[in-house]
């Protein structure tokens, strides 16, 4: 198998849009080389723990209520042709993700990675609900078999906090600056919401045996 390490944030749309449209590629290629991990890449590493107030913070990173409005454009149009319906209309507040990129760091031990990020997309996107809440995040959990009482232990205290700020400051060091970025192989870099097309492309040249960092 070939490592694919994916760098996200489940509060990132463009992130939502790269797993639908890798996911694409999976599908049509069942026999794919990829063993999939996802690691962690805060978009707001200084995001206050209660997270803000949605459009504060959009019209705050965007200068205002037309600029929002214009870099969610082709968020949207990418989501429609990836086959995702984003409901941004229902989320109100921006979150900390640190407690989401714990939860997904557990749910890697446990086997169930990509299930639980799927989970936090859709919860984020589709239901509007705040995955920077312990309770949301315990519900994602169980939703995909992980034991809902010890995650909201674990949260509840301060288990691998520290792991995952130092993994998204290593994210830094190595110059990932955006997500979704892809790693294969440990070498080679494939940044951004990459349409299905590069990733069967992908996936044929391995099967064919070129190197993956070509």
């Amino acid at each position: 198998m070939i490592q694919l390490d994916i760098f996200s944030d489940p509060i990132c749309p463009w992130c939502y849009i790269g797993k639908a449209n890798l996911d694409r590629a999976l599908e049509a290629h069942a026999d794919h080389p990829f063993a999939i991990r996802w690691l962690p890449f805060m978009l707001n590493p200084d995001m206050p723990a209660e997270g803000i107030d949605r459009r504060t913070y959009l019209e705050t990173k965007f200068g205002g209520k037309e600029g929002a409005v214009q870099a969610y454009l082709p968020v949207e149009q990418h989501a429609e042709k990836a086959g995702l319906k984003l409901n941004l209309d229902r989320i109100a507040r921006t979150p900390n993700t640190v407690d989401a990129h714990r939860l997904i760091h557990w749910a890697g031990i446990e086997g169930r990675q990509t299930p639980v990020v799927a989970g936090l997309f859709k919860a984020y996107f589709v239901e509007g609900r705040d995955i920077g809440n312990a309770e949301v995040l315990a519900d994602v959990a169980d939703s995909h078999g992980m034991d809902a009482s010890v995650v909201l232990r674990l949260l509840a205290s301060d288990e691998d906090r520290r792991e995952i700020v130092e993994r998204d400051a290593a994210a830094r060091g190595m110059g990932i600056s955006a997500v979704p970025t892809f790693i294969v192989a440990g070498k080679h870099a494939v940044p951004g919401a990459q349409p299905p097309e590069l990733w069967s492309k992908v996936i044929e040249e391995l099967r064919a045996g070129a190197d993956p960092a070509a």
